[in-house]
């Protein structure tokens, strides 16, 4: 600690400095914040701090984040020691300075590091593991936990949203290249959380919903409570309660909220027109919030942006808002647009040269959306195109600004109507009054530019003889201009031909590269791209695959595709592949073929490796494709010719060839899918098993299958396939002796020691659709999640539990989390493929009772027996509704409070539980509907305990209710058992109707 005091003192006398000497404040190294705990609060309060906050995160968690080195020189994990945690810590305490705002710290951290640091919040917030945040219910959560759940949700969407903005691709330099490896692996680590993030986006989408739904105030962490924390106080509760850390209002976290969901939606309304209507309202309601507000201390937005995104919306949805007291500029000429009143659009173009409220820019796009039509095929917007243009040539004229090429190539092929209009614009853009002088002068020059371009002298005398020509150029001026018109008119050739069209003339060269850029883009025809590519090379000699940041070819490829050393093969190459890549990611498989086939046949004649690298992307196209197919509903086995492929793919030995994983992964899942079991069993040589971590899991996924209804003796495989999935689910643990001499165990969830990283492996289930094979995986994760949890009492159910081991030698080294995370998410992926499925309902129900989700557990034991029983019209199978699910039925009633419904269920059971039952009854605080659930009792003796429990109470009208019920003659205990089996029957299936009424 006195280090850290000197340290803080040296710090201090260098930023006083000397008389006389003016000095650079020392920077303050990372570590030195360890030795002083008070050192941060400190820094953070200086009116410029050097570091700034973003920098010192960024060194904290890099610090906190570096692997270590052990005795064998191997390199380890980072350490979860005090000194990391510290480290987290303060990282966490900046960001509880800066008041979490993430416009500073999505500008100061990348993606990778802004992750990092809110995947710390939520762990110090104890935001329950391995559940997901849209499972968790925020008005039920501390408060510090509920903002941090929202924080990170709130991050996730706006992280899609700005992945989503065009960015401008670097181009290493030759001294550059061998930190291509570098930049690469930071670019995947960042579209691997990218991708983490989309796929969760509806969730994240779902959880801000909520957010909007709580009307309580929020609070959020503070460096005190971070402290608290750190210091073990938070065992009395004190983070956890109402008062605990930073107050931020209900509708400041709504406005913030609001805006952010209005972002995420107006980036999806390019695929969904109705998101667009979804994030107007949000603007809508964060506009209202805006003016509502006396502070706005934690909201961080850019009303300018709210403003543009609240026009867009407005534009794009085509309504107005009563809210709004008069129509924008804007909103004015996007009407017009849209009404198709082109003269009137025009007409405001030019009234705005004299008011200028419109900027250039939009000006510009709006005349770029009108040539795009044109290109389109929509007819009769040549002319309006030109009157734009001129209206904006005459604008930029007006600022001094350099004329539009386009505006240019106009003058190249003029006529007499087109000058007239160029006139009356210049005169009416002209303030009329007093035009000021740099008004005057500027105009004065585009009149002599204007005569200057124009090659028909008849024209050039239209415009000399025109007034404002008169009055804005001196006489003498005007003479010399109309001379050197005269003699060049010698030069002219009037015999030229004419071009053929407006948009045929021709342009500089940087023009027409940039117009050939965007259809090379926007082309998915092989022919024409390979001819814009050569029009391109004659040119200019560049790169044109970096054209588009988004084309990527897999870094398996790049080398191969790179080293072509024909620059156009090169170009046509890589963008071939690239944009058929694309065409398959979003199902346009048509293109992705014509795109493919080019492509191999290009290959074809120069390159025997690409050939086959070609070959095999079309067999990953052709399965994609057929997998889609089936996806959607198609029952049509793959033709043989296809499942003959790709055995040849999985059984290939060529040496030195660039493979893809996903390939061969995706070929394995196509032949479990198709039940290929014999071929993955018995004809797959050993050596692409031994090799290839995909054929492996498919080879003892399909053998296990296959010995499913055997004997005992046929679980070899079983335990082999189990051993497999444990080592997946396995991390490297380390010994360390504690400070008090005891041993300890330290986890790295970051290596694994299976054949496959967890991810990949949840990857490949996630591509698998044949029953029988999630059906054994699905047992497989619950027999390993019962061990690990360790939990008899409550234990999840599934099919051919059996099969697998009932103990585990080396349990330390699962990662429980994993296990607990993925059993979640591999059932919940099967429940998509087929939600009636009786089996995964119960196993899902299974699943939410352990974690005590109540309501979410009961829901889907209703739907398991709903689904097997025609919506409860008949009978429930017994093996359904054996006692142990009617008894977990049971203890989710309870623990919601419905205690009649308790009572019914009791019923139920083999034996009636009469003890649960009355006990039940006793409870006066129910939350279900209770009288209204007697009709549903059959039991004599309980409806008899009810009249006397009213009796008691002196509930006349509950107890008259519970009279007549017994009354009933069906109930009558003398009559045959068939009567009183069909009157339990029938209150069995309505009260089962009436709850599913209840909770689906």
């Amino acid at each position: 600690m006195n280090y850290g005091r000197m340290s803080v003192e040296a710090v201090d006398r260098v930023a006083a400095g000397t008389p006389g000497r003016p000095s650079t404040p020392v920077q303050i190294s990372w570590f030195e914040f360890l030795l002083d705990s008070t050192l941060l609060e400190k820094h953070l309060q200086k009116s410029y701090p050097d570091a700034v906050p973003v920098q010192l995160i960024i060194q904290f968690l890099e610090q906190a984040s570096k692997p270590s080195v052990n005795e064998q020189n191997q390199v380890q994990p980072p350490a979860d020691n005090r000194r990391n945690r510290t480290l987290k810590l303060l990282a966490l305490k900046v960001a509880a300075h800066v008041r979490w705002d993430l416009d500073v710290l999505e500008k100061g951290l990348t993606i990778p590091v802004l992750n990092m640091l809110l995947n710390e919040l939520l762990c110090v917030s104890k935001v329950p593991p391995g559940v997901k945040h849209v499972d968790l219910d925020l008005s039920t959560l501390p408060p510090t936990t509920a903002m941090a759940v929202i924080i990170y949700n709130r991050w996730a969407i706006r992280t899609i949203v700005l992945s989503s903005f065009p960015e401008k691709q670097t181009k290493p330099g030759p001294h550059q290249m061998n930190m291509l490896n570098i930049v690469q692996q930071e670019k995947e680590m960042t579209e691997n959380i990218l991708s983490v993030l989309k796929e969760q986006a509806a969730d994240s989408i779902s959880v801000l919903e909520g957010a909007l739904q709580l009307k309580k105030d929020f609070y959020v962490h503070t460096l005190r409570t971070l402290d608290l924390l750190a210091a073990d106080a938070a065992a009395n509760g004190e983070t956890e309660s109402s008062t605990a850390g930073l107050r931020i209002s209900a509708d400041e976290l709504h406005c913030q909220v609001h805006y952010d969901l209005g972002g995420i939606f107006f980036q999806q309304g390019c695929t969904d027109q109705l998101a667009y209507e979804k994030a107007r309202e949000h603007f809508r309601q964060t506009r209202d919030l805006l003016q509502k507000l006396d502070s706005t201390v934690h909201v961080h937005l850019d009303e300018k942006r709210l403003a543009g995104y609240w026009n867009a919306c407005r534009a794009l949805t085509g309504t107005s808002d009563p809210s709004d007291s008069q129509t924008t500029p804007y909103g004015q000429i996007n009407t017009l647009i849209r009404t198709h009143n082109y003269q009137a659009l025009i007409e405001a173009f030019t009234k705005d040269n004299v008011t200028r409220s419109l900027p250039n820019h939009f000006r510009r796009s709006v005349l770029r959306e009108f040539l795009h039509k044109v290109q389109q095929g929509e007819r009769g917007l040549d002319e309006v195109c030109q009157k734009l243009c001129v209206c904006n040539a005459v604008r930029d004229a007006l600022e001094g600004e350099v004329l539009s090429i386009r505006f240019q190539q106009l003058l190249l092929k003029p006529y007499k109507r087109m000058v007239d209009f160029i006139l009356e614009v210049c005169s009416r853009s002209l303030e009329k009054d007093r035009p000021s002088e740099t008004s005057r002068r500027n105009m004065a020059t585009f009149m002599k530019t204007l005569c200057e371009n124009l090659e028909e002298l008849v024209l050039v005398f239209v415009v000399s003889s025109h007034k404002l020509f008169m009055e804005l150029l001196k006489e003498e001026e005007r003479k010399v201009l109309v001379e050197q018109m005269r003699k060049r008119s010698a030069t002219i050739n009037l015999s030229a031909k004419p071009l053929p069209s407006f948009y045929d003339i021709p342009a500089s060269a940087s023009v027409n590269i940039g117009q050939l850029e965007q259809q090379l883009i926007l082309s998915l025809e092989p022919r024409r791209i390979r001819q814009i590519l050569i029009e391109l090379h004659g040119m200019a000699e560049r790169p044109f695959w970096r054209v588009n940041s988004k084309w990527e070819v897999p870094p398996d490829y790049i080398n191969v595709i790179l080293g072509i050393k024909d620059n156009l093969t090169k170009d046509l190459v890589y963008i071939l592949m690239a944009k058929g890549l694309h065409c398959i990611s979003i199902k346009d498989f048509a293109h992705a073929r014509q795109l493919f086939s080019a492509c191999l046949e290009l290959v074809t004649e120069f390159s025997p490796k690409l050939r086959q690298v070609m070959l095999n992307e079309m067999l990953l196209l052709e399965v994609r494709a057929h997998e889609t197919m089936a996806a959607e509903g198609s029952r049509e086995r793959p033709p043989s010719d296809l499942v003959s492929r790709v055995r040849g793919y999985l059984e290939m030995r060529i040496h030195d060839l660039p493979l893809r994983q996903v390939v061969g992964e995706e070929c394995v899942a196509f032949m479990l899918n198709w039940r290929e079991n014999d071929y993955l069993t018995l004809q797959v040589p050993q050596s692409l098993v031994m090799n290839n971590p995909y054929i492996k899991l498919g080879q003892l996924l399909a053998s296990t299958c296959k010995e499913l209804p055997g004997p005992k003796e046929s679980r070899r495989t079983a335990k082999e396939l189990w051993e497999v999935v444990v080592q997946i689910c396995s991390v490297s643990i380390q010994h360390k002796r504690n400070s008090d001499g005891r041993v300890g165990l330290i986890k790295h969830r970051e290596s694994t020691m299976g054949i496959l990283q967890r991810s990949k492996f949840m990857t490949f289930i996630k591509k698998l659709r044949e029953p029988l094979v999630l059906t054994t995986l699905i047992s497989l994760f619950v027999r390993l999640h019962s061990i690990v949890r360790d939990d008899i009492v409550n234990e999840v159910t599934a099919e051919h539990l059996s099969i697998w081991p009932s103990s585990l030698l080396n349990i330390q080294a699962v990662d429980v989390e994993a296990v607990a995370v993925t059993v979640k998410e591999l059932v919940s992926y099967a429940l998509t493929l087929n939600p009636n499925s009786q089996s995964w309902l119960i196993t899902q129900a299974d699943i939410y009772f352990v974690t005590n989700q109540y309501s979410a557990a009961l829901h889907f034991y209703l739907q398991a027996g709903a689904v097997c029983s025609d919506f409860f019209t008949k009978a429930v199978p017994p093996d359904v509704y054996s006692d142990q699910v009617l008894k977990r039925m049971i203890k989710c009633c309870s623990m919601m409070n419905c205690h009649t419904q308790v009572a019914v269920l009791c019923q139920f059971l083999r034996e009636v539980d009469y003890m649960t039952a009355f006990k039940a009854l006793q409870e006066q605080n129910s939350h279900d509907a209770m009288d209204s659930f007697y009709d549903y009792i059959w039991d004599v003796t309980i409806l008899e305990y009810l009249t006397h429990i009213h009796h008691k109470r002196g509930e006349s009208e509950k107890r008259q209710i519970a009279i007549k019920a017994i009354g009933q003659t069906e109930l009558n205990a003398s009559n045959p058992e068939e009567v009183l089996q069909l009157a339990a029957q029938k209150r069995k299936k309505k009260f089962l109707q009436a709850m599913a009424k209840l909770y689906f």
